[in-house]
């Protein structure tokens, strides 16, 4: 057996958070962006689950402690990027317990290569005393999705682009999605939101919420401006024989005349709690709610999330989990 990806709402041993520390990416946000995660680390600690803040430097480290509870456990690394999803480790499981996967890193299709990026993830499955499988396959933890049977979801957008493997086809990608991770029917969806620097990430479209359960945005407004994309996900899946499960989207959000890719999909789901980012839109508290609903098992809470997105992200972007043994 090669191991699968146990679902995001499967047990926790802790919880891998990225804390920033470019200025240069949050041009005027990086405190509030730094206030905003470690509100998102605390969060999870105060829950019960442990968290590890990676951290760049003393000062950061610094900056940091001054921010999280005690709770909060800092490690220092060298990265540059704080999307943890897509430059850590990719944990599968089978009946002998968990490995380790690490696919190409190039910057998101070559646009944010930073140091550290490229090797932060085989260093975090060292240290967490993983054995670790590598494949040579361009592929970013938040460009799939699975529901723990097999089930993945993505978006050609991403995955097909030229920018990542160009020399792959859609079968062949399947094919080492299958062999690294255990997926054996792949969900292709379009487009991502616009303007989401990752080239359509699944994980700001839809998520699976249980299993064959996914949950995809719909639009709050005639100026959304991702309807289109919502209601062909939609379609999709269903034609796929998925069942879907829809929640309010932020709607139009615009940060210096330039839309932003808004997401609640962007939740991140803990052992003990539901964390979604929340932008200031008048749909933020029935996001949430809405959310809340899909997890009876758990507390969802909404946390500010602006200041992240002003660099790219959200709080499922920054983070990575361990699945329990």
């Amino acid at each position: 057996m090669t191991g699968l990806m146990p679902p995001e709402w499967a047990p926790q041993d802790w919880l891998w958070i990225g804390f920033p520390h470019l200025t240069e990416e949050w041009p005027g946000w990086l405190e509030p962006a730094q206030e905003q995660m470690a509100a998102f680390a605390n969060a999870v600690a105060e829950s019960g689950q442990e968290v590890r803040l990676l951290v760049r430097d003393a000062a950061n480290e610094a900056r940091a402690a001054s921010l999280v509870s005690g709770k909060v456990t800092l490690e220092r690394r060298t990265y540059g990027d704080i999307w943890l999803r897509d430059t850590g480790p990719l944990i599968v499981a089978d009946g002998a317990g968990r490995s380790a996967r690490r696919f190409g890193f190039n910057g998101w299709g070559g646009k944010y290569l930073m140091p550290g990026d490229q090797e932060i993830g085989a260093e975090l499955a060292r240290d967490a005393g993983l054995a670790l499988e590598a494949s040579p396959m361009i592929l970013e933890g938040g460009a799939v999705d699975g529901d723990g049977t097999g089930l993945v979801a993505t978006t050609e957008q991403c995955l097909l682009n030229p920018n990542r493997n160009p020399d792959m086809d859609r079968g062949e990608i399947e094919t080492e999605l299958h062999r690294m991770l255990g997926y054996d029917r792949v969900l292709w969806l379009g487009d991502g939101l616009i303007n989401d620097h990752t080239d359509g990430h699944v994980d700001n479209l839809a998520r699976f919420v249980a299993p064959n359960r996914l949950v995809v945005p719909e639009a709050t407004g005639a100026d959304d401006p991702n309807a289109a994309i919502y209601e062909d996900a939609k379609r999709r899946a269903e034609a796929f024989g998925v069942d879907i499960a829809t929640i309010p989207s932020p709607g139009l959000i615009v940060r210096d005349g330039t839309i932003e890719p808004a997401s609640y999909v962007n939740f991140a789901i803990t052992t003990n709690l539901v964390v979604v980012p929340t932008f200031g839109s008048p749909h933020d508290e029935a996001g949430v709610a809405a959310i809340a609903e899909l997890f009876p098992d758990r507390a969802t809470i909404g946390l500010p999330g602006d200041a992240v997105l002003a660099g790219g992200g959200g709080f499922h972007c920054a983070s990575q989990q361990m699945p329990s043994a």
